[in-house]
């Protein structure tokens, strides 16, 4: 129900912003060379050339929309903050314009040209959201294309189903009422709607109120009940929709899907397929190649401090487990001297941790002894962002203790990662870890990996929970 109507409305969102972006480089063109706003310099080039660029424009655009959610349904977003969104989203987009401009096509575009884009784009958007926002209020205020909706079930589930169509005005549905289990609930109110019977009043409920839509929401304890209930509306002309309570359990990006024509309920799920897949990996390779590249003589004047100062090689390999709980040698500049562990066994570093080496001590405190791990994300085995791998032996032991601890394997490990740039790094709170790599999972998209790159030069090098 709602899935539909939200995936109708982003579609004709894109198609809009599709439309806006493509008449404001047209206008954009026109403004710099065919009005007297701007001096002709160098002559009036081409319109082609400029018209062949849309083929990056609407992509470019529509992938970074929506990658930061303009396309979602507006919830409890304020026009303002809206605002800023669309102004930070054009601007990243202008930038991947630029950078594509760049590396494949010789011809040199007017700056002005941009600069006018830019301002066009940002103010037709944000206008066209103003509208859009203006046009759903006036037509909810009129009554006009509401949906009433009824609840099968008064427990928490039926109360999260509430909210959910509650923080969709635009939508258009009115929740009339809710069916209770027992019928001492009868009268009460549930999120400032009253409870208008139990179960088996579906069909005198359903005749005193006009209701277009029935949701089933019946907790697990009573699935017992849901065969009445929906041989009772099988002759109803309403559309009927069931929720099952199995939400509790769902981890990762759990969903809905189809198999076959058969709804299959996915309660863990993995963020990292097709496209979010490749274009990860590519800011991978990419990113990691080039500081590879601009970074090889740090690391090599690093590689002859290690060598002058301590007996031992360069490298340090540790066993990590990385995505799927697959197993690699991840690599470091060593920082510690020869058979560190031989009497300690594995354990984590800490302050003053006399192990170290001289160089071993500054590396460690600047993270520099991770720049290895560059090579690992170019070999597939880490990303550049994502959960901290760990140690097989450390696995097994907080497996057991820590909730949710396994699901973490399910993103590729990362030189950094959402739980490192806040804080929450080296021998710190592990529960505090799981917390922030599975808000990472559940809420990754690309612009985050880049956020986190942008924090990480700013915080982790520098952390004081670097031993």
């Amino acid at each position: 129900m709602l899935k539909k109507h939200s995936k109708f409305f982003e579609k004709l969102i894109f198609l809009v912003d599709s439309l806006i972006v493509i008449l404001c480089w047209v206008g954009a063109y026109y403004i710099r060379f065919h009005t007297t706003l701007f001096e002709i310099t160098k002559g009036i080039p081409d319109p082609g050339l400029y018209l062949k660029l849309i083929i990056f424009i609407v992509p470019i655009w529509g992938f970074i929309f929506k990658s930061m959610g303009l396309y979602s349904p507006r919830r409890s977003a304020s026009s303002i903050e809206e605002a800023l969104k669309i102004i930070k989203a054009t601007t990243i987009s202008m930038i991947f314009l630029i950078a594509t401009i760049y590396f494949l096509l010789e011809y040199k575009y007017s700056r002005l040209v941009f600069g006018t884009f830019f301002v066009l784009s940002v103010s037709l958007m944000i206008l066209e959201r103003m509208m859009i926002r203006s046009i759903l209020r006036k037509l909810r205020r009129r009554g006009r294309n509401l949906r009433y909706v009824l609840i099968v079930g008064a427990g928490s589930l039926g109360g999260e189903v509430f909210d959910a169509i509650n923080a969709l005005p635009e939508m258009g549905y009115r929740v009339v009422g809710f069916l209770a289990r027992t019928r001492e609930k009868i009268g009460k109110s549930k999120r400032g709607v009253k409870i208008l019977g139990v179960y088996e009043d579906i069909d005198q409920v359903m005749k005193e109120h006009n209701i277009d839509q029935v949701i089933v929401a019946i907790p697990l304890s009573s699935y017992q009940r849901m065969e009445f209930v929906l041989k009772n509306l099988m002759d109803e002309l309403v559309d009927v929709k069931v929720v099952p309570d199995v939400y509790q359990y769902i981890t990762l990006r759990g969903g809905i899907e189809e198999l076959n024509g058969i709804p299959v309920i996915n309660l863990r799920d993995s963020p990292l397929y097709g496209w979010n897949m490749i274009v990860k990996r590519l800011l991978d390779i990419a990113i990691s190649s080039l500081t590879i590249v601009v970074g090889a003589p740090v690391m090599l004047f690093i590689a002859a401090l290690i060598t002058i100062t301590s007996k031992g090689p360069v490298f340090y390999r540790q066993q990590r487990m990385g995505l799927d709980g697959r197993t690699f040698d991840m690599l470091k500049f060593r920082s510690m001297r020869v058979g560190a562990e031989e009497d300690t066994g594995a354990v984590w570093a800490k302050k003053g941790d006399s192990r170290r080496t001289k160089i071993g001590t500054i590396l460690r405190k600047t993270s520099l002894d991770e720049l290895p791990q560059l090579l690992n994300v170019l070999k597939g085995e880490m990303s550049l962002v994502g959960p901290r791998p760990e140690r097989p032996v450390f696995v097994n032991k907080f497996r057991k203790k820590v909730p949710k601890y396994m699901l973490r394997h399910k993103m590729k490990a990362g030189m950094t990662g959402w739980a490192q740039v806040n804080g929450w790094r080296g021998n710190t709170s592990i529960e505090k870890r799981i917390e922030h790599d599975m808000y990472y999972i559940e809420n990754w998209t690309i612009m985050f990996d880049v956020k986190i790159l942008i924090m990480t030069l700013f915080k982790v090098w520098a952390d004081k929970e670097a031993y």
